[in-house]
């Protein structure tokens, strides 16, 4: 089983990464922050727009197997540094015509959303659950958007077509983003819609920063078992838009991204002096909020569970890299379908 490691995230504007010895040497203004021992880590990833690193460190990197991600402040990547590709061509010549079939491509991608449904549905679940202090008007809306989800995950698995899966996530998303205001306790926070590209309110700030986080986790996770991210099953080909790792992250999206955003906000660890509002309108994360955020995602990574399908306890942060590893068995036709983690 593959170890859980770690992920070094700089976020401080004129940071500079160097190699010393084995180790990562972060520096600002040519004084050292921190050093990580490199055989620690899985990752780098930086957010920001002047933060820079040493060729002998990137080289070094790439030979280790340890992606660097350079992003800017809002999460969204920038470009990576990766190594040699792991795995064997065969099995990505394989992803290829699977992806290419229709049919094989829409029996994993049901299996995705149908996932990804049942999970958010897991977390509205969970917010009727703890939140005491719902109106009923806010208890009737998640308990309405709690049924409507369960036939969405019904759906998702009997659709025809891909234009047919799409249209099922579509409707199961408004019901969820819908009810998902009513699980922020308090009056600091509101929540009416999902708004990206670029996020309109701290709430949909939040949801995006965490999602980049888990983009990027999916990403390596797929890499390193030798699938090509850019090639999926259900996001179809688009240059620069990683389309399996999209794929992957959705079955994970309401558990782990959602959850943080709730717990962040819930447990006044974030307030609305966390965020800032650029010239267009655009909120984005404060640099304290961001490391809280990528403090608690370290933290949360760490905990244990018991693996739905492999019936083994994993570490939240190893569940990409296992997802991973099933989904290229199933390319490989080690198994009859893709297994996807499904929440309880």
């Amino acid at each position: 089983m593959k170890q859980h490691l770690n992920t070094l995230y700089v976020t401080r504007e004129g940071s500079y990464l160097s190699l010393d010895g084995e180790t990562v040497s972060v520096s600002l203004h040519r004084q050292r922050l921190i050093r990580v021992p490199l055989r620690n880590l899985e990752a780098i990833q930086t957010f920001g727009w002047d933060i820079g690193a040493s060729p002998h460190l990137m080289a070094h990197c790439a030979e280790a197997g340890v992606r660097i991600a350079f992003c800017n402040p809002h999460g969204k990547l920038l470009c990576n540094v990766t190594g040699f590709t792991h795995g064997n061509v065969l099995l990505r010549r394989q992803q290829y015509r699977m992806a290419d079939d229709a049919r094989a491509s829409l029996n994993v991608a049901r299996e995705m959303v149908a996932a990804k449904i049942l999970n958010a549905r897991c977390v509205l679940q969970r917010g009727l659950r703890d939140r005491t202090d719902m109106t009923e008007a806010e208890r009737h809306a998640a308990a309405e958007a709690v049924r409507d989800m369960a036939r969405g995950v019904r759906r998702a698995r009997a659709a025809e077509s891909a234009s047919a899966l799409l249209g099922v996530e579509g409707n199961a998303a408004e019901c969820y983003f819908g009810a998902f205001g009513s699980l922020l306790a308090g009056e600091d926070f509101r929540f009416d819609r999902r708004s990206r590209r670029p996020p309109k309110d701290p709430v949909n700030a939040l949801l995006s920063f965490a999602y980049a986080l888990l983009s990027s986790d999916c990403k390596s996770a797929l890499e390193a078992v030798g699938l090509d991210s850019a090639v999926g099953f259900y996001h179809r080909d688009r240059p620069g838009r990683p389309g399996l790792a999209l794929d992957l992250m959705e079955e994970f999206r309401a558990p782990l991204a959602d959850r943080l955003a709730l717990t962040l906000l819930n447990r006044r660890q974030l307030s609305p002096g966390d965020f800032a509002v650029d010239e267009g309108g655009s909120v984005r994360l404060t640099d304290d909020a961001r490391r809280t955020v990528l403090t608690t995602w370290q933290e949360r990574k760490k905990e244990m569970i018991v693996h739905p399908f492999l019936q083994e306890r994993v570490t939240l942060g190893l569940l990409p890299h296992i997802q991973a590893r099933l989904l290229a068995q199933r390319v490989r036709g080690a198994l009859d379908a893709y297994p996807p983690m499904f929440w309880k």
